[in-house]
C-alpha cells in the first residue's frame, strides 16, 4: 500500500500520503479526529471538519481509495480555494452509503455533489474498498468509482450562482464557470468513520 508501481514514477505520479504521517496535510478543526496509521488515513468520524493537502493543484488525475462504516457520508473535496468555505468554494465527490439506492440523485455517493447525480450505482457495501479516480482539465471534470465513470461535467455551463444548467438549485453562492480552478484537495469528516489509502495524484 501507498507505493507507486514502476509505471506510475515513470507516468509522473506522486504519492499524498506517505503511509505513515500526516506530512503534507492539515486539518480545519479537531486535527484530534484524523490518524495516520497502519497505511491509512484514518477519519474517527467523531466530529467535524476537513483534512486538507497543504498544497494546491489544478489539472490533475487524482487516485485513491477509501471504506467506510455503516451510515458514514463523506466526500472527497478538489479546487478548493478558501479553508474557511470548503461548503462554497470547493467542488466534492461524494462519499455516502448509499449501495441500496435505487434511483440516483445528486448526492448519492459517486455524485459531483449537488451538481450531477452518479449515472448509475457502483458504491460498495459498507466496509469494502471502494476506488475513486477524479480528473480534472481546464473546465472538464471526470468522476470514476470502481471502474465506472460516473460523472462527466463541463464547469464553465455552471455559470448562474444556485442554478444548474438544467435550471435546477444548487447550493452554490458562486457560479462555478467563475471561480479559480487552483485549489486544495480535501476529505471531509461528517460525523462518520472512514478510510483512505493510496492516495496518489498526477499533475496534468
Amino acid at each position: 500500500m501507498n507505493i507507486l508501481k514502476d509505471a506510475e514514477k515513470k507516468q509522473g505520479y506522486n504519492l499524498l500520503f506517505d503511509g505513515e504521517t500526516l506530512n503534507g496535510w492539515a486539518a480545519t478543526s479537531h486535527p484530534e479526529g484524523w490518524l495516520a496509521q497502519d497505511g491509512l488515513i484514518i477519519c474517527k468520524g467523531e466530529s467535524s471538519g476537513y483534512l486538507y493537502t497543504t498544497d494546491q493543484f489544478e489539472d490533475f488525475v487524482l487516485e485513491l481509495e477509501y471504506r467506510t462504516a455503516p451510515g458514514t457520508n463523506s466526500g472527497v473535496f478538489f479546487r478548493w480555494t478558501d479553508l474557511e468555505d470548503p461548503v462554497n468554494t470547493g467542488l466534492e465527490m461524494q462519499i455516502w452509503d448509499t449501495f441500496d439506492q435505487e434511483e440516483m440523485v445528486k448526492n448519492s455517493s459517486g455524485a459531483l455533489y449537488d451538481l450531477v447525480a452518479p449515472s448509475s450505482n457502483v458504491v460498495r457495501k459498507a466496509g469494502e474498498w471502494n476506488q475513486v479516480i477524479i480528473k480534472c482539465e481546464r473546465n472538464l471534470i471526470q468522476l470514476t468509482l470502481n471502474g465506472k465513470m460516473v460523472v462527466e461535467a463541463d464547469i464553465d455551463e455552471w455559470t448562474v450562482a444556485g442554478k444548474n444548467p438544467d435550471g435546477t438549485e444548487n447550493k452554490f453562492i458562486y457560479a462555478w464557470s467563475e471561480r479559480p480552478r487552483l485549489g486544495h484537495i480535501g476529505l471531509q469528516d461528517h460525523g462518520g468513520y472512514a478510510e483512505f489509502r493510496n492516495i496518489k495524484l498526477l499533475k496534468l
